[in-house]
């Protein structure tokens, strides 16, 4: 895959991402009263790093597998597998009623990834008007 594919893809998935962490932030937001709910938040970002990191990680020895029983000491990740994931909040609680949604924090996430989204989206139209440039 060259790299304006990857870039382009990577761009792609973390709009995806956006999108989907903008909804769970807004059902936070609409269910900040609702007395025993836990917050959802979206990981995504360390996995991709994980995948992305892992092709570099070559052990200096590399195990031969001569049976497919046998464990490998080198399973890279490809980020193409990486999707994001919606996990809930058990661990903390900051009102009485076993809600646990900070109004203000959630705010606060959600114009954060307002503006990720409209990075994301500038560079993706950077890359293409370059593509777009060349052409002419």
């Amino acid at each position: 895959m060259n790299t304006f594919s990857k870039t382009i893809d990577l761009i792609h998935r973390g709009l995806d991402t956006a999108s989907v962490r903008s909804g769970v932030i807004a059902n936070n937001i609409a269910n900040a009263e609702v007395p025993n709910f836990k917050r959802q938040e979206v990981n995504f970002e360390s996995q991709l790093r994980r995948a992305l990191d892992s092709k570099s990680q070559v052990p200096v020895v590399e195990l031969k597998r001569t049976d497919s029983r046998h464990f490998s000491n080198y399973n890279p990740l490809d980020y193409r597998d990486v999707r994001p994931r919606r996990v809930m909040d058990y661990l903390s609680t900051s009102k009485n009623n076993g809600n646990n949604v900070d109004a203000e924090q959630e705010v606060q996430l959600w114009v954060q990834n307002q503006m990720m989204y409209s990075l994301l989206a500038n560079s993706a139209a950077f890359h293409f008007s370059q593509i777009n440039s060349v052409l002419r």
